[in-house]
């Protein structure tokens, strides 16, 4: 077999793993969503340099917790969950130099407050409205213990 037709057949072969991967995501994502609550979420997961460590993903309300799934992942289970009696809001900014490209357009980065510590999520400012009464609207005699 002539070298062009082993390259030809693997960028063939390379096409249908991107295409199946494509596919893969909006499927993923059909059914994450197919139970409603879900809204761009990204997570920043390394805070120790400005602008960086932000992953784009999707958030998720499931009863009393949020769930964050990466965008680019294949795998059905959330990434992080953080408990509603365990997370608090703690005030909102705009994205700065570098997240703007970081971040999904027209999202705020909000600061967040939860057992493990302080961490940041970036979301659409309707989303924001959701995010804050899905957190005040806590079933009677639940407190926060942040």
């Amino acid at each position: 077999m002539p070298l062009w037709q082993l390259l030809l057949d693997a960028a063939g072969a390379l096409l249908v793993l991107v295409l199946l991967y494509a596919i893969s995501l909006v499927v993923r994502r059909r059914l994450l969503s197919r139970h409603g609550g879900t809204f761009e979420l990204s997570y920043r997961v390394r805070s120790e340099r400005a602008g960086r460590g932000w992953l784009l993903g999707l958030g998720r309300y499931s009863g009393e917790s949020l769930e964050w799934f990466r965008i680019f992942s294949l795998s059905p289970r959330p990434k992080h969950v953080w408990r509603r009696t365990s997370l608090s809001y703690a005030g909102r900014r705009d994205p700065e130099g570098s997240e703007r490209m970081s971040l999904y357009p027209d999202h705020v980065v909000v600061h967040c407050q939860a057992v493990e510590g302080p961490f940041e999520l970036a979301m659409a400012p309707s989303s924001l409205m959701g995010f804050q009464a899905w957190l005040e609207a806590a079933p009677p005699g639940t407190t926060t213990t942040v």
